[in-house]
């Protein structure tokens, strides 16, 4: 028989009572990512927003997006450097921003349009997306050393359907490194999302919705979690459904000191 709620209660409080003040601090910086407002004060954010192409069609609805992301990660103490109708490859000048070594983390949030080969800029050339964890891993920006990176990607795929747009879609944090700060979350190839012209897309909504209501008690994994939970209970939840494909995170992330 599992125990009850007010037996759980009452072994917590018998378990803190038991460990000393300076245990408890050792236990706790084992677990989970040090995050001080100290910290929060320093970080970086690049949002990379495509809406307009050489060759293909213009995503509309995609300023509404980069306005709820920009906001959510400025919430969240985080610099955000904002580009918008440029190549993909800009994330390389990114990964040498000279306050990078002071972060305690990154977002890259890149919205564009894309294909399976990668993310396409406004010159509607693929980036492969394999180059865009690469730029951001140890041996190419170190000042992200056992940091952890969550990199949001949009990229959609083309054609319209009634009035919204289809797109696949990734949300990311990866090094390419063994045992970095790694937790990964994808869609696969063939499902797509829905972007309204008038509110942006579902899956940007969802995320903003989710890390404003949870963000102050919850660690990356569990606002992911509940992300895709959010899927599951819309009215997309039976065609579309992001999938965590691999976690390395040694702590727990929370975004705002616990």
């Amino acid at each position: 028989m599992l125990p009850t709620e007010k037996e759980l209660d009452r072994l917590r409080k018998e378990f803190v009572s038991r460990v000393s003040q300076k245990n408890l601090k050792q236990l706790l910086e084992a677990l989970v990512t040090d995050v001080t407002e100290e910290s929060i004060s320093k970080r970086v954010a690049l949002l990379i927003t495509n809406k307009t192409f050489d060759g293909y069609s213009t995503r509309h609805g995609a300023e509404k997006d980069e306005y709820e992301m920009h906001c959510m990660l400025a919430d969240l103490g985080y610099d955000v450097v904002k580009c918008r109708n440029l190549t993909v490859k800009v994330v390389l000048k990114f990964s040498k921003h000279p306050h990078l070594v002071h972060t305690d983390s990154v977002f890259v949030v890149i919205m564009s349009h894309g294909s399976l080969q990668g993310v396409c800029g406004t010159d509607c050339k693929p980036f492969e997306i394999e180059n865009i964890y690469k730029s951001l891993n140890t041996q190419n920006c170190p000042a992200l050393h056992n940091k952890p990176k969550v990199i949001i990607i949009q990229a959609c795929r083309g054609g319209d359907f009634h009035s919204f747009i289809p797109e696949m879609l990734r949300f990311i944090d990866t090094d390419q490194i063994p045992a970095a700060q790694i937790v990964r979350f994808f869609w696969l190839a063939d499902t797509t999302s829905y972007r309204d012209e008038s509110y942006g897309s579902y899956f940007i909504q969802y995320i903003v919705e989710i890390f404003k209501e949870f963000a102050d008690v919850d660690h990356i994994e569990e606002l992911f979690r509940k992300v895709m939970q959010r899927f599951e209970e819309s009215e997309f939840g039976e065609i579309q459904m992001p999938s965590k494909d691999r976690c390395t995170l040694t702590k727990n992330f929370y975004l705002l000191p616990y």
